[in-house]
Protein backbone atom coordinates (compact mmCIF):
# COMPACT_ATOMS: atom_id res chain seq x y z
CA UNK A 1 0.00 0.00 0.00
CA UNK A 2 1.53 3.20 -0.92
CA UNK A 3 1.87 6.25 1.74
CA UNK A 4 -0.85 8.52 0.06
CA UNK A 5 -3.51 5.38 0.34
CA UNK A 6 -1.88 4.60 4.03
CA UNK A 7 -2.24 8.27 4.70
CA UNK A 8 -6.46 8.56 3.31
CA UNK A 9 -6.39 4.88 5.51
CA UNK A 10 -5.92 6.69 8.41
CA UNK A 11 -7.78 9.53 8.09
CA UNK A 12 -10.58 7.84 7.42
CA UNK A 13 -9.91 5.84 10.52
CA UNK A 14 -10.04 8.59 12.56
CA UNK A 15 -12.66 10.38 10.83
CA UNK A 16 -15.41 7.07 11.10
CA UNK A 17 -15.26 6.79 14.68
CA UNK A 18 -18.89 8.41 14.87
CA UNK A 19 -19.89 6.03 12.91
CA UNK A 20 -20.52 3.47 15.30
CA UNK A 21 -22.32 6.02 17.96
CA UNK A 22 -24.33 6.97 15.49
CA UNK A 23 -25.53 3.18 14.54
CA UNK A 24 -25.44 2.41 17.83
CA UNK A 25 -28.11 4.96 18.99
CA UNK A 26 -30.13 4.53 15.85
CA UNK A 27 -30.16 0.51 16.93
CA UNK A 28 -31.27 1.38 20.27
CA UNK A 29 -34.82 2.40 18.55
CA UNK A 30 -34.88 0.30 15.53
CA UNK A 31 -34.65 -3.70 15.99
CA UNK A 32 -32.64 -5.31 13.12
CA UNK A 33 -33.07 -3.58 9.57
CA UNK A 34 -28.98 -3.25 9.61
CA UNK A 35 -29.00 -3.38 5.81
CA UNK A 36 -31.25 0.33 5.90
CA UNK A 37 -29.27 1.57 8.94
CA UNK A 38 -26.28 0.87 6.92
CA UNK A 39 -27.67 1.68 3.48
CA UNK A 40 -29.26 5.57 4.84
CA UNK A 41 -25.61 6.26 6.31
CA UNK A 42 -24.33 6.11 3.16
CA UNK A 43 -26.96 7.71 1.28
CA UNK A 44 -26.15 10.84 3.86
CA UNK A 45 -22.49 10.30 2.87
CA UNK A 46 -22.47 9.90 -0.54
CA UNK A 47 -24.75 13.05 -0.53
CA UNK A 48 -27.24 11.01 -2.43
CA UNK A 49 -31.21 10.47 -2.19
CA UNK A 50 -32.80 7.10 -0.81
CA UNK A 51 -35.70 5.84 -1.91
CA UNK A 52 -37.75 2.98 0.49
CA UNK A 53 -40.11 0.57 -0.91
CA UNK A 54 -41.45 -2.25 1.08
CA UNK A 55 -45.11 -2.97 2.61
CA UNK A 56 -46.57 -0.35 5.50
CA UNK A 57 -45.30 -1.40 9.03
CA UNK A 58 -41.55 -2.10 8.39
CA UNK A 59 -40.35 1.32 10.18
CA UNK A 60 -39.37 2.99 7.39
CA UNK A 61 -40.70 6.32 8.38
CA UNK A 62 -39.50 6.12 11.92
CA UNK A 63 -35.78 4.48 10.83
CA UNK A 64 -35.42 7.70 9.01
CA UNK A 65 -37.59 10.26 11.89
CA UNK A 66 -34.11 8.44 14.59
CA UNK A 67 -31.39 9.14 12.14
CA UNK A 68 -32.33 12.98 11.49
CA UNK A 69 -33.18 13.23 15.48
CA UNK A 70 -29.35 11.39 15.90
CA UNK A 71 -27.72 13.68 13.70
CA UNK A 72 -29.68 16.80 15.67
CA UNK A 73 -30.89 18.30 11.82
CA UNK A 74 -33.73 19.68 10.66
CA UNK A 75 -36.14 16.89 9.81
CA UNK A 76 -39.69 17.45 7.78
CA UNK A 77 -42.11 14.43 7.43
CA UNK A 78 -44.81 14.96 4.38
CA UNK A 79 -47.26 13.26 4.02
CA UNK A 80 -48.01 12.46 -0.14
CA UNK A 81 -51.59 12.33 -1.10
CA UNK A 82 -53.49 12.16 -4.26
CA UNK A 83 -54.75 15.91 -3.78
CA UNK A 84 -51.23 17.17 -2.58
CA UNK A 85 -50.25 20.28 -4.48
CA UNK A 86 -46.61 21.41 -5.68
CA UNK A 87 -47.18 24.75 -3.51
CA UNK A 88 -48.00 22.64 -0.23
CA UNK A 89 -44.60 20.87 -1.17
CA UNK A 90 -42.24 23.93 -2.07
CA UNK A 91 -44.22 27.23 -0.40
CA UNK A 92 -46.15 29.76 -2.24
CA UNK A 93 -46.39 33.78 -2.68
CA UNK A 94 -48.35 35.15 -0.37
CA UNK A 95 -50.37 39.05 -1.07
CA UNK A 96 -50.68 40.96 2.01
CA UNK A 97 -53.42 43.93 1.08
CA UNK A 98 -52.28 46.08 3.59
CA UNK A 99 -48.81 46.98 1.51
CA UNK A 100 -49.78 45.36 -1.83
CA UNK A 101 -46.97 43.48 -1.70
CA UNK A 102 -46.54 39.63 -1.93
CA UNK A 103 -44.50 37.82 0.38
CA UNK A 104 -42.80 34.19 0.69
CA UNK A 105 -43.99 31.63 2.74
CA UNK A 106 -41.63 28.70 2.22
CA UNK A 107 -42.89 24.98 2.50
CA UNK A 108 -42.00 21.90 4.22
CA UNK A 109 -38.85 20.99 1.87
CA UNK A 110 -36.96 23.75 3.52
CA UNK A 111 -35.22 21.42 5.78
CA UNK A 112 -31.95 18.85 5.93
CA UNK A 113 -33.69 15.48 6.11
CA UNK A 114 -37.09 15.39 3.86
CA UNK A 115 -39.22 12.12 4.55
CA UNK A 116 -41.48 12.00 1.70
CA UNK A 117 -43.57 9.48 3.02
CA UNK A 118 -45.58 6.96 0.45
CA UNK A 119 -44.14 9.39 -2.36
CA UNK A 120 -46.29 7.55 -5.28
CA UNK A 121 -49.79 8.43 -4.10
CA UNK A 122 -49.12 11.96 -5.12
CA UNK A 123 -50.12 12.48 -8.79
CA UNK A 124 -46.99 13.16 -11.35
CA UNK A 125 -47.22 17.24 -11.11
CA UNK A 126 -46.48 16.64 -7.27
CA UNK A 127 -43.51 14.25 -8.22
CA UNK A 128 -42.43 16.64 -10.86
CA UNK A 129 -42.01 19.50 -8.11
CA UNK A 130 -39.66 17.74 -6.55
CA UNK A 131 -37.39 17.41 -9.22
CA UNK A 132 -35.21 21.15 -9.04
CA UNK A 133 -34.95 20.81 -5.45
CA UNK A 134 -33.75 17.12 -5.64
CA UNK A 135 -31.32 17.77 -8.67
CA UNK A 136 -29.82 21.46 -8.01
CA UNK A 137 -30.93 21.68 -4.33
CA UNK A 138 -32.56 25.13 -4.89
CA UNK A 139 -36.72 26.17 -5.16
CA UNK A 140 -37.87 28.34 -7.07
CA UNK A 141 -41.09 30.29 -5.95
CA UNK A 142 -42.34 32.84 -8.09
CA UNK A 143 -39.35 34.92 -9.60
CA UNK A 144 -37.22 33.84 -6.37
CA UNK A 145 -34.83 31.19 -6.29
CA UNK A 146 -33.71 29.65 -2.74
CA UNK A 147 -30.82 27.67 -2.47
CA UNK A 148 -31.70 24.63 -0.02
CA UNK A 149 -29.44 24.50 3.17
CA UNK A 150 -26.28 21.01 3.12
CA UNK A 151 -27.15 18.82 3.98
CA UNK A 152 -30.20 18.37 2.09
CA UNK A 153 -31.53 14.76 1.47
CA UNK A 154 -34.55 13.40 0.71
CA UNK A 155 -35.94 10.18 1.88
CA UNK A 156 -38.82 8.65 0.41
CA UNK A 157 -41.25 5.78 0.81
CA UNK A 158 -42.98 3.88 -1.57
CA UNK A 159 -45.84 1.00 -1.59
CA UNK A 160 -45.23 -1.34 -4.33
CA UNK A 161 -46.86 -0.20 -7.16
CA UNK A 162 -49.85 -3.53 -7.39
CA UNK A 163 -51.08 -1.11 -3.85
CA UNK A 164 -54.09 0.56 -4.98
CA UNK A 165 -54.32 4.27 -5.25
CA UNK A 166 -50.42 4.47 -6.10
CA UNK A 167 -49.04 6.31 -9.06
CA UNK A 168 -45.73 4.83 -10.81
CA UNK A 169 -42.52 7.20 -10.35
CA UNK A 170 -41.62 8.76 -14.19
CA UNK A 171 -37.98 7.35 -14.80
CA UNK A 172 -36.69 10.47 -15.02
CA UNK A 173 -37.42 11.17 -11.14
CA UNK A 174 -36.64 7.56 -10.19
CA UNK A 175 -32.85 8.14 -11.54
CA UNK A 176 -32.33 11.24 -9.05
CA UNK A 177 -32.27 8.55 -6.19
CA UNK A 178 -29.31 7.48 -5.61
CA UNK A 179 -30.32 4.59 -4.09
CA UNK A 180 -33.21 2.24 -4.07
CA UNK A 181 -33.50 -0.01 -1.13
CA UNK A 182 -36.34 -2.49 -0.84
CA UNK A 183 -37.29 -3.77 2.68
CA UNK A 184 -38.08 -6.99 3.75
CA UNK A 185 -40.11 -8.61 7.28
CA UNK A 186 -38.04 -8.91 9.62
CA UNK A 187 -37.15 -12.52 11.61
CA UNK A 188 -39.44 -14.37 14.14
CA UNK A 189 -36.52 -13.29 16.26
CA UNK A 190 -36.16 -9.56 15.76
CA UNK A 191 -40.40 -9.38 15.63
CA UNK A 192 -39.98 -10.67 19.19
CA UNK A 193 -37.83 -7.77 20.14
CA UNK A 194 -40.10 -5.43 18.24
CA UNK A 195 -42.98 -6.26 20.70
CA UNK A 196 -41.28 -5.97 23.70
CA UNK A 197 -39.75 -2.83 22.70
CA UNK A 198 -42.82 -1.25 20.95
CA UNK A 199 -45.79 -3.36 22.51
CA UNK A 200 -46.63 0.32 24.90
CA UNK A 201 -49.40 2.25 24.88
CA UNK A 202 -47.61 5.48 25.49
CA UNK A 203 -44.39 4.95 24.25
CA UNK A 204 -42.46 7.35 23.62
CA UNK A 205 -39.26 7.65 20.99
CA UNK A 206 -36.11 9.28 22.89
CA UNK A 207 -33.28 10.09 20.80
CA UNK A 208 -30.24 11.88 21.81
CA UNK A 209 -28.09 13.71 19.08
CA UNK A 210 -24.80 12.05 18.53
CA UNK A 211 -23.11 14.33 15.67
CA UNK A 212 -23.99 17.75 14.41
CA UNK A 213 -24.67 18.03 10.70
CA UNK A 214 -21.28 20.23 10.35
CA UNK A 215 -19.69 16.46 10.60
CA UNK A 216 -21.86 15.20 8.32
CA UNK A 217 -20.43 17.53 5.75
CA UNK A 218 -16.58 17.31 6.84
CA UNK A 219 -17.16 13.38 6.72
CA UNK A 220 -17.99 14.31 3.34
CA UNK A 221 -15.36 15.40 2.28
CA UNK A 222 -12.92 12.86 3.79
CA UNK A 223 -15.48 10.82 1.32
CA UNK A 224 -14.49 12.09 -1.75
CA UNK A 225 -10.83 11.85 -1.12
CA UNK A 226 -11.10 7.62 -0.69
CA UNK A 227 -9.24 6.17 -2.98
CA UNK A 228 -10.47 3.69 -5.68
CA UNK A 229 -8.16 1.72 -8.36
CA UNK A 230 -8.22 2.40 -11.70
CA UNK A 231 -9.05 -1.42 -12.20
CA UNK A 232 -12.24 -0.58 -9.91
CA UNK A 233 -13.17 2.17 -11.98
CA UNK A 234 -13.00 -0.01 -15.29
CA UNK A 235 -15.13 -2.76 -13.38
CA UNK A 236 -17.89 0.03 -12.72
CA UNK A 237 -17.82 0.66 -16.09
CA UNK A 238 -17.84 -3.19 -17.42
CA UNK A 239 -20.70 -3.70 -15.19
CA UNK A 240 -22.92 -0.72 -16.22
CA UNK A 241 -22.16 -1.34 -20.03
CA UNK A 242 -23.10 -4.86 -19.74
CA UNK A 243 -26.64 -3.11 -18.87
CA UNK A 244 -26.87 -1.52 -22.45
CA UNK A 245 -24.62 -3.68 -24.38
CA UNK A 246 -25.31 -7.22 -22.80
CA UNK A 247 -23.60 -9.00 -26.07
CA UNK A 248 -20.64 -7.11 -25.82
CA UNK A 249 -19.96 -8.84 -22.50
CA UNK A 250 -20.51 -12.43 -23.56
CA UNK A 251 -24.06 -11.87 -21.77
CA UNK A 252 -25.84 -12.53 -25.52
CA UNK A 253 -28.78 -14.24 -23.50
CA UNK A 254 -29.52 -10.90 -21.61
CA UNK A 255 -29.88 -9.15 -24.51
CA UNK A 256 -33.53 -9.16 -25.36
CA UNK A 257 -34.41 -9.10 -21.74
CA UNK A 258 -33.63 -5.58 -21.01
CA UNK A 259 -35.33 -2.26 -22.61
CA UNK A 260 -33.01 0.25 -21.11
CA UNK A 261 -29.74 -0.21 -19.57
CA UNK A 262 -28.00 2.01 -16.75
CA UNK A 263 -27.55 5.81 -17.51
CA UNK A 264 -23.92 7.56 -16.72
CA UNK A 265 -25.51 8.64 -13.56
CA UNK A 266 -25.29 4.94 -12.39
CA UNK A 267 -21.10 5.29 -13.28
CA UNK A 268 -21.14 7.99 -10.54
CA UNK A 269 -22.88 7.04 -8.30
CA UNK A 270 -21.79 3.72 -8.14
CA UNK A 271 -18.23 4.72 -7.50
CA UNK A 272 -19.62 7.63 -4.52
CA UNK A 273 -22.07 5.22 -2.91
CA UNK A 274 -18.92 2.58 -3.03
CA UNK A 275 -16.66 5.32 -1.15
CA UNK A 276 -18.94 5.50 1.71
CA UNK A 277 -19.67 2.23 2.06
CA UNK A 278 -15.69 2.08 2.11
CA UNK A 279 -15.60 4.95 4.79
CA UNK A 280 -18.53 3.26 6.83
CA UNK A 281 -16.36 0.16 6.72
CA UNK A 282 -13.60 2.04 8.19
CA UNK A 283 -10.92 1.87 4.94
CA UNK A 284 -9.89 4.71 2.87
CA UNK A 285 -10.05 2.98 -0.55
CA UNK A 286 -13.03 0.98 -2.60
CA UNK A 287 -12.49 -2.73 -3.06
CA UNK A 288 -14.80 -4.95 -5.88
CA UNK A 289 -16.59 -6.34 -2.40
CA UNK A 290 -17.84 -2.42 -1.80
CA UNK A 291 -18.98 -2.01 -5.34
CA UNK A 292 -20.79 -5.77 -5.19
CA UNK A 293 -22.31 -4.83 -1.75
CA UNK A 294 -23.87 -1.23 -2.84
CA UNK A 295 -24.19 -2.15 -6.67
CA UNK A 296 -27.57 -3.72 -6.85
CA UNK A 297 -29.50 -0.80 -4.47
CA UNK A 298 -27.54 1.65 -7.16
CA UNK A 299 -28.68 -0.16 -10.63
CA UNK A 300 -31.76 -2.16 -9.68
CA UNK A 301 -34.28 0.69 -10.48
CA UNK A 302 -32.39 2.04 -13.18
CA UNK A 303 -32.63 -1.31 -15.70
CA UNK A 304 -35.68 -1.22 -17.28
CA UNK A 305 -36.99 -4.81 -18.43
CA UNK A 306 -38.75 -5.72 -21.91
CA UNK A 307 -41.93 -7.24 -21.98
CA UNK A 308 -39.88 -10.90 -22.72
CA UNK A 309 -38.19 -10.12 -19.30
CA UNK A 310 -41.61 -9.97 -17.84
CA UNK A 311 -42.93 -13.29 -19.70
CA UNK A 312 -40.35 -15.39 -18.79
CA UNK A 313 -40.60 -13.61 -14.92
CA UNK A 314 -37.44 -12.13 -15.15
CA UNK A 315 -36.80 -8.78 -12.61
CA UNK A 316 -34.15 -6.11 -12.60
CA UNK A 317 -32.78 -7.82 -9.61
CA UNK A 318 -31.98 -11.24 -11.59
CA UNK A 319 -30.44 -9.38 -14.56
CA UNK A 320 -28.17 -7.46 -12.09
CA UNK A 321 -27.45 -10.63 -9.92
CA UNK A 322 -26.36 -12.51 -13.46
CA UNK A 323 -23.90 -9.04 -14.55
CA UNK A 324 -22.21 -9.10 -11.16
CA UNK A 325 -21.89 -12.74 -11.39
CA UNK A 326 -20.75 -12.77 -15.01
CA UNK A 327 -18.31 -10.05 -15.49
CA UNK A 328 -14.64 -10.51 -14.35
CA UNK A 329 -13.62 -9.31 -10.80
CA UNK A 330 -10.12 -7.21 -10.63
Amino acid sequence: MSAGITAINEKVKQESVFIKDLTRQIESVIVGQKYLIERLLVGILANGHILLEGVPGLAKTLSVNVLAQAINTKFQRIQFTPDLLPADLLGTLVYNPKDGQFTTKKGPIFANIILADEINRAPAKVQSALLEAMQERQVTIGQATFALEAPFIVMATQNPIEHEGTYPLPEAQVDRFMLKLKIDYPSKEEELQIIRRMAQTNKKIQIKPVIEPKMILAARTVVDEIYVDEKIEKYILDIVFATRKPQEHNLAHLKDLIQYGASPRASIYLIVAAKAYAFIQGRGYVTPQDVKSIGMDVLRHRVIVSYEAEAEGKTSEDIIKNIFDEIEVP
